[in-house]
């Protein structure tokens, strides 16, 4: 007989399902939400995940819109996907929020970051990292005899591909803006 392919938390004696509904993988989502541009919004947005204990991996935030004085918070954050139906939820109870999109469920969406590399050193090391920099598409933006620095814009994923390429090189310090992001077409 051949053995039966049972998930974690269930029993081939009894008829019932017993894993967790609210179990399953870890998700990234990146959500989207408009809010009023005043005094005290980021800190009751922010005050919602730290108090639930939900981590946010990137929090960028700009006025969108002068005249009608809203601002759009784009957060990248992790969990379980009852955990993100959650925070969708509790966000668009917060009275100064107007809308919330999680573009990872909505569909095709544009995420880019900024980041700046300052990297030290000189001689053959100088010479790679301005290779790196032509293939990245980076541009250098300040240089002294001992320092270079970049900036570049793209995904987090290749962000992350530079770093780890420009460590070896000297890679003495780093700033990373955080995601921004838009829904496709």
């Amino acid at each position: 007989m051949s053995e039966l392919q049972i998930e974690k938390g269930s029993s081939r004696h009894s008829a019932y399902d017993l894993r967790n509904p609210n179990a399953g993988g870890i998700e990234r989502h990146t959500l989207a939400v408009v809010v009023d541009n005043e005094a005290g919004v980021l800190a009751r947005v922010i005050g919602l995940f730290s108090g639930r204990g939900y981590n946010i991996e990137s929090l960028t935030v700009a006025e969108i819109d002068h005249t009608g004085h809203t601002s759009r918070i784009t957060i990248v954050t992790t969990g379980t996907p009852a955990v993100i139906e959650q925070i969708k939820a509790q966000l668009g109870r917060i009275v100064p929020v107007h809308e919330v999109h999680d573009l990872t469920v909505e569909g095709a969406s544009v995420e880019r970051e900024l980041a700046l590399f300052k990297v030290s050193g000189g001689g053959e090391k100088r010479v790679e990292a301005l290779r790196l920099a032509d293939i990245f598409r980076a541009r250098v933006v300040d240089s002294t005899l001992s320092n270079f620095t970049f900036e570049i814009t793209g995904s987090p994923q290749k962000i992350d591909a530079f770093a780890d390429l420009l460590r070896p090189l000297g890679l003495a310090e780093m700033a990373r803006t955080g995601v921004a992001a838009l829904a496709r077409g």
